[in-house]
């Protein structure tokens, strides 16, 4: 399996944030080809520290790595990534990579 692990740092208006969130970019990023599963954080993110600075985690699943790939050069994943300026204006990382057991 691949993961597509995106952190959203927090934003100017959370409630806007979240709002638009799972309204418009969640119902995006299911239209990915090849997403198997999509994971987001509930409540707050924290270090081990204490507070961070990330808002919101979201994870996306897919076969490999070629299938990650291919679904973000897609239509839909163009789409995908073209609506982050759109709400996270606190920025994202995005991080890929694959994934098995330890």
């Amino acid at each position: 399996m691949a993961e597509l692990v995106v952190l959203y740092n927090t934003p100017k208006d959370k409630a806007a944030f979240d709002a638009y969130y799972k309204a418009t970019h969640v119902p995006l990023a299911y239209k990915i080809p090849g997403l198997k599963k999509y994971e987001i954080s509930k409540g707050t993110v924290a270090a081990p520290g204490g507070e961070s600075d990330v808002h919101l985690v979201a994870i996306l699943t897919f076969e490999n790595l070629a299938a990650l790939q291919a679904g973000l050069e897609s239509a839909a994943g163009q789409a995908a990534a073209g609506d982050l300026a759109n709400f996270a204006t606190g920025g994202a990382k995005l991080y890929m990579f694959e994934s098995g057991d330890a």
